[in-house]
């Protein structure tokens, strides 16, 4: 293929949903995997919910996840310009052409009276829709509504019989019924015009090949298409989306969970491991393969691997993807992760200012036992703090009691006092030798160390831990819980 053209036009009324990502990460693939261009337009001409922030979060998500444009409201382009509200002119123009060659009508229906419409066809259980009463006013009655200046939208004159039908990329022939269609509004009464004509008008203008978008959209399809038609302008090829779903197949929502993308950024998720999981959405590469790189997505990608049917958003899937991104990075690349991360993310568990080398010290030892990044800093907080918060209760061991820690704490002491090189394999000789030689089980004596060290039940390696905590300070440790025990 050549000369593809395809775009992601997100509308600035809140944070990037997963699904729109999605749509958008699918429009970059095929563009890429077809040396084609990918075009970042906004749709903003739904004044009333526009959100401020919200299109600077739509570039945050698209550049974190490495989703680069070619032409856009930042750089430009050769269509600029590349947000609807500048673009009302255009529209407008359209409109009126559509009216003046019998395609379109103004209609003056009053908000009262539209209302009054829908309660009938509600009590009736009509068919809920404009009853194109304003579709055959004759120019006496407009010319009437024009000298009083009442305001008006134009409405798309549909056809009244007939079929229209279309070949989806993704679902193969769809037949829609012209009766099932109202006469829908393409321009507001504030001059704005609404997605059925904002969208067509760009994607022909732009030169748009390849509609890509939401399977909630093959219904507004054959409205897009009359508009085409009516104007004698070439069709895209149309390829509507599947749906993403929650565990429970219903359309994800906030009540499963985070829908932001970049909430899962926040979460600690790889940008990498977040695109291959988006990926495998309602793509596959085949029935076994789970893990690509963007390279081998990009070459890959194709619409006929798409499927029809809903995919479902796995959380514990992207837990175990994400895990082998992080194990498979290097020490210094996860630890640079680590650092980036918490420069966004601060957390409470470590102090402002974080050490590369101490970073790069502890890396090797949680780099098997964390899926997202986030998990890091409760596990390794022990290593920034002169104490350590714990239960006196989870200091005694099954089977021991205050007396025998006593004893335990008493003779770890003097035996860590005694180790001369304090590296974790000397540490564990040493300790290890020091429990065959009393009356204790190693669990015991490691659970005592590992609690008052860490104040964790599950911690990175405790002889490794140890000697980056460094010898001074596990005895300090090893002395303040005889203490505390003592006073229990």
């Amino acid at each position: 293929m050549s000369n593809i053209r395809v775009r992601y036009p997100p509308s600035p009324t809140g944070e990037p949903h997963v699904g729109n990502i999605r749509t958008a990460l699918f429009n970059w693939l095929f563009a890429k995997g077809n040396d084609g261009e990918f075009i970042l337009r906004i749709e903003d001409t739904d004044r009333n919910r526009l959100v401020e922030g919200a299109m600077e979060s739509q570039y945050e998500a698209l550049k974190w996840l490495g989703i680069d444009w070619d032409e856009g409201p930042d750089i430009g382009g050769k269509y600029a310009p590349y947000t609807q509200s500048e673009r009302l002119g255009i529209y407008k123009d359209t409109a009126y052409k559509l009216i003046e060659n019998g395609y379109a009508y103004k209609c003056y229906c009053s908000q009262e009276r539209l209302i009054q419409m829908r309660e009938l066809y509600q009590k009736n259980q009509s068919i809920i829709g404009y009853d194109r009463n304003c579709r055959n006013i004759d120019s006496l009655t407009t010319d009437q509504y024009k000298n009083k200046k009442t305001p008006y939208v134009v409405r798309f004159k549909t056809l009244l019989e007939g079929k229209i039908q279309f070949n989806d990329l993704i679902r193969g022939n769809v037949v829609f019924d012209n009766t099932l269609l109202d006469d829908f509004i393409i321009l507001k009464s504030d001059g704005f015009p609404t997605y059925h004509l904002a969208n067509v008008v760009d994607d022909y203008l732009m030169k748009i090949t390849h509609v890509m978008r939401a399977e909630e959209w093959l219904s507004s399809a054959p409205k897009h298409i009359h508009i085409y038609n009516s104007m004698k302008w070439a069709l895209p090829k149309f390829a509507h989306l599947p749906i993403i779903l929650a565990p429970d197949k219903s359309k994800l929502s906030k009540r499963h969970g985070a829908t932001s993308i970049l909430e899962y950024r926040k979460l600690g998720y790889l940008s990498n491991a977040m695109v291959n999981f988006l990926a495998k959405l309602g793509w596959s590469l085949d029935d076994k393969t789970e893990k690509l790189e963007v390279s081998e997505l990009i070459s890959n990608f194709s619409l006929e691997k798409v499927g029809k049917s809903g995919s479902v958003f796995n959380i514990d899937k992207l837990n175990w993807l994400n895990g082998v991104y992080i194990r498979e990075l290097s020490v210094n690349q996860l630890t640079s992760e680590l650092l980036c991360y918490w420069e966004l993310f601060p957390s409470q568990e470590l102090p402002k200012n974080i050490d590369f080398k101490l970073i790069k010290r502890i890396v090797p030892l949680i780099s098997e036992r964390i899926k997202t990044l986030k998990e890091a800093a409760p596990l390794i907080s022990f290593f920034f703090l002169d104490i350590v918060k714990y239960e006196k209760k989870k200091v005694i061991q099954k089977g021991l009691d205050i007396s025998d820690v006593n004893m335990i704490l008493e003779k770890l002491y003097t035996k860590v006092l005694l180790i001369d090189d304090f590296k974790s394999s000397d540490i564990e000789s040493n300790l290890r030798s020091f429990v065959g030689g009393i009356d204790y089980k190693a669990g015991q004596v490691f659970g005592i160390l590992r609690v008052i060290l860490t104040g964790q039940d599950v911690a990175p390696p405790l002889f490794e831990s140890m000697e980056i905590l460094g010898k001074e300070h596990c005895l300090s440790v090893i002395l303040k819980a005889r203490e505390n025990i003592k006073d229990t």
